[in-house]
């Protein structure tokens, strides 16, 4: 993967490794908001066609990534909270609903659903920890369950679902199946139709390599069918452009979640990203990030007194390793690497490492080494 190294022309005094956090940009991506910025000095709107068309492509090109039969199954939201936001207050509950999550879960994908206890909602949060964690979920499931939302990917333990197996019992009891994809779009190959997922959202801001403030929306035109709006707008209508109509009705496409002007400029830096992506290919992507991981996974193993707490057993984990140390504070110790340049974060107990597709084996080795030089 050496010759995508120069769309990453990062600062060579930092080793970046926290793309599970928020993601560098690359050099195209970079440019395209550079670009843009310069067509709005010069013309300002004059070309807003081109724009829309932008847009458009940004929907099929996420279509592509996640497999979507139709682009216009795409919304363009804020971010992956409000996508949850939309799904949890568009569902018609009634007293003794419950929704059922992992005991993992971002907050994101927790509070969403506690917000819900005053209309008699009840959130049951599933231990995964075990060897069967889909059984576990599938078990919390009863009668009364109206939707499982999960993280595809923890973003703590890195634990990596079978979303197709949580997919199809959701199908097979008629339970609504949500998907916070955040920690695989962009990462690992992702299939929401094969999952049979009624809703996926994710940020553009980690693994998708674009900017805060833009992400994915997916739903099945059958599932948005189910949920009820409480935003509208000039935006969100089928007659789009049709101003002077007082006749009015819902989009039937996931444009019907976008109620507003859209974030045209965060349309086209994540345009440029995702184009990047599919370039390279996902498949490609995919398994260079996981040769890093296993790279790391080895190595950290080999560490007196360290260990991994992310999961290491075959298909389980994506672009996440965690790993703590015995008898060492892990928040001074991630405040030294910091200052040391091994950009990472503090989660779920430990040091938490995602490096990306790009990264290249002396950045790994690098960062090994002040990690060893850190824990004596």
């Amino acid at each position: 993967m050496s010759q995508w190294h120069a769309e990453f022309p990062l600062n060579p005094e930092i080793y970046y490794l926290n793309h599970a956090a928020v993601a560098p940009w690359p050099a195209r991506t970079a440019q395209a908001v550079e670009a843009f910025a310069q067509e709005n000095i010069q013309q300002g709107a004059s070309q807003y066609p081109n724009w829309l068309a932008t847009e458009q492509q940004l929907k099929s090109r996420l279509a592509t990534l996640i497999n979507a039969t139709d682009w216009q199954d795409i919304a363009l939201l804020k971010n992956t909270s409000e996508a949850l936001s939309v799904v949890a207050y568009g569902i018609a509950w009634q007293p003794g609903d419950n929704v059922v999550i992992s005991d993992q879960e971002f907050p994101s994908n927790r509070i969403v659903w506690e917000s819900l206890a005053n209309q008699g909602v009840t959130v049951k949060q599933v231990d995964i920890s075990g060897n069967h964690p889909e059984q576990a979920l599938i078990e919390a499931c009863d009668q009364h369950t109206r939707l499982l939302s999960i993280s595809s990917v923890q973003y703590a333990s890195g634990l990596k679902l079978d979303l197709t197996q949580l997919g199809n019992h959701c199908q097979q009891a008629g339970i609504l199946y949500c998907v916070d994809a955040i920690q695989s779009i962009g990462a690992v190959q992702f299939d929401a139709t094969a999952i049979k997922a009624d809703f996926v959202m994710a940020d553009g801001h980690k693994w998708m390599l674009g900017p805060e403030g833009l992400a994915l929306f997916y739903s099945t035109p059958q599932a948005r069918a189910k949920l009820s709006l409480k935003q509208f707008g000039w935006h969100m209508v089928e007659d789009q452009g049709n101003y002077d109509t007082l006749d009015w009705e819902i989009a039937q496409s996931a444009r019907r979640f976008e109620c507003g002007s859209p974030n045209m400029l965060g349309a086209y830096a994540l345009n440029a990203s995702i184009g990047l992506l599919l370039e390279v290919g996902m498949a490609n992507v995919e398994q260079q990030l996981l040769d890093n991981i296993i790279w790391l996974q080895q190595q950290l193993a080999q560490l007196n007194n360290v260990q991994v707490i992310s999961t290491t057993e075959t298909n389980r984990y994506a672009g996440i390793v965690t790993f703590r140390v015995n008898s060492q504070e892990m928040a001074a110790l991630h405040r030294h690497l910091m200052d040391k340049g091994v950009i990472c974060a503090y989660r779920g107990g430990g040091i938490r490492l995602s490096p990306h597709f790009y990264t290249s084996k002396p950045v790994l080795e690098e960062s090994l080494q002040i990690i060893k030089e850190a824990i004596g």
